[in-house]
């Protein structure tokens, strides 16, 4: 039995990152991955294919408004093969590109699924048998799945996840997303483009839960704006399949109204769960809290000393992104450093047209703990880059407290994502909004809204 100082169960975002990491730091360092790829459900299944995909679809939408810039382009032709074949090679060589790394860095990748029968050994079973690694320590990166709604069952044809939605082989004539949060409006927005008629039924009255309400209403109207339709405060009692197609039966909540919703496909995105199972954590007496998720201190321990755990099976936002910082955090302490993530200045990202991005707090949640705040708003309506580009919609806000310090910030528009990356740092480093605005932004370009939004909040707008 070979054994290691760390091994890593689970080869996502955070397993290869903080594999790559602690073998950085002198660590001998397994990976037991039984997908058969590395990257977990962000480059698989997730984040990379359907980023790819959203891409893609807006080239192709983009020739329907292209008259508008003075060009005609007349018998576009989607080919969506090529365009899948496209996305799977994006995925394929960024999964080798992984690999080539866990070589470069001496990282032992063992295919399999595994189990921990006691603290210090796991074991790990694939096609071929099974073997047993001894481990100083193990960390725990099982990631996560696509949450199940009772009364939709996913059969992978009919009734759809996330997964099943990246590999369709034709356009559905009538596609209804069940769920507004950021993978349902994604999705939606791809095979919208490609020509579905999507509607996304939410069981709340609004879309983007967690996100800033005035930011969340833009996105709807812009999103509709788009071809999106929304059937929001509804609860999908069911689903009938007949000769012509799937037929959903929608509650009206507080109305007591049912009504019925046709269908050629339904994709079901209504959130994800940790995946804990299989690995013996009852057994071991690994604690996990109501929701399944695997407890952990401020440094990733769990209960069992010894075994650590990170990313999305974790109590905290189910990100990529957060789950690399766990992991580089967890394994620098592991080492001795001082490994620390700020999960107030974690950012989020919806990337649809127009992308949503927020940091920090919302201002319904300053509101309802008391907080003292000021706000600050710009439109891209007013930006010059933003008016050139024909990409107006949506606006960048910021919410401070009374001397400045950045409390939030939320952003509505083209490269929302890229946008939101400055408001990250500032406030990670403490720079107040008078320093952002008087940092001196390039003209003509969309950060000149940051400037603006923040110079809003001083009272002291230019172009408002």
């Amino acid at each position: 039995m070979q054994t290691y100082d760390l091994v890593v169960i689970g080869g996502g975002p955070g397993g290869y990152v903080a594999a790559i990491r602690a073998a950085q730091l002198g660590m001998s360092v397994a990976c037991v991955e039984g997908r058969g790829s590395l990257g977990g459900t962000c480059l698989n299944v997730g984040c990379i294919p359907s980023k790819t995909l959203l891409t893609s679809s807006a080239k192709y939408a983009e020739l329907s408004h292209l008259t508008a810039h003075g060009i005609s382009i007349e018998g576009a032709q989607l080919n969506l093969p090529a365009m899948m074949a496209r996305k799977d090679k994006i995925v394929g060589d960024l999964t080798k590109g992984i690999a080539f790394l866990f070589k470069k860095n001496g990282i032992d990748l063992v295919e399999g699924w595994a189990s921990i029968p006691a603290p210090g050994r796991v074991d790990v079973s694939d096609k071929g048998g099974s073997r047993t690694l001894g481990a100083k320590n193990i960390l725990i990166a099982t990631g996560s799945e696509p949450t199940p709604l009772p009364g939709l069952e996913i059969d992978g044809t009919d009734i759809l996840n996330s997964t099943d939605a990246l590999a369709l082989d034709s356009v559905p004539e009538r596609l209804v997303v069940v769920g507004a949060g950021v993978i349902g409006l994604e999705l939606g927005q791809v095979w919208s483009r490609l020509g579905a008629n999507v509607t996304v039924v939410e069981y709340l009255d609004r879309i983007l839960p967690g996100t800033d309400g005035e930011i969340a209403k833009l996105a709807q109207r812009a999103l509709s704006k788009r071809g999106l339709q929304f059937q929001l405060g509804r609860k999908v009692l069911g689903v009938e399949k007949g000769p012509d197609g799937l037929t959903l039966t929608l509650e009206r909540l507080g109305r007591d109204i049912h009504e019925a919703l046709d269908a050629d496909k339904v994709l079901v995105a209504v959130g994800r769960r940790p995946v804990t199972r299989g690995l013996g954590l009852d057994a071991l007496g690994v604690a996990l809290d109501d929701r399944g998720f695997v407890t952990v201190d401020s440094a990733y321990l769990t209960s069992v000393p010894g075994i650590y755990a990170i990313g999305d099976c974790v109590p905290g936002p189910m990100l990529a992104h957060k789950a690399e910082e766990d992991g580089v955090a967890c394994v620098e302490a592991l080492a001795g450093g001082q490994g620390h993530a700020d999960y107030t200045t974690v950012p989020s990202v919806v990337y649809t047209d127009p992308e949503v991005a927020s940091v920090g707090q919302t201002e319904e949640a300053l509101k309802e703990a008391g907080v003292a705040y000021i706000s600050g708003k710009f439109t891209f309506m007013a930006n010059s880059r933003a008016r050139s580009t024909g990409e107006t919609d949506g606006a960048v806000k910021v919410l401070a407290t009374q001397d400045g310090a950045l409390l939030g910030a939320h952003i509505v528009g083209a490269h929302g994502g890229d946008l939101i990356a400055e408001l990250v740092l500032a406030m990670t480093k403490g720079v107040s909004i008078k320093e952002v605005a008087g940092a001196c932004h390039a003209h003509p370009a969309m950060g000149e809204a940051v400037k603006e939004a923040c110079l809003d909040a001083l009272g002291r707008a230019i172009h408002a």
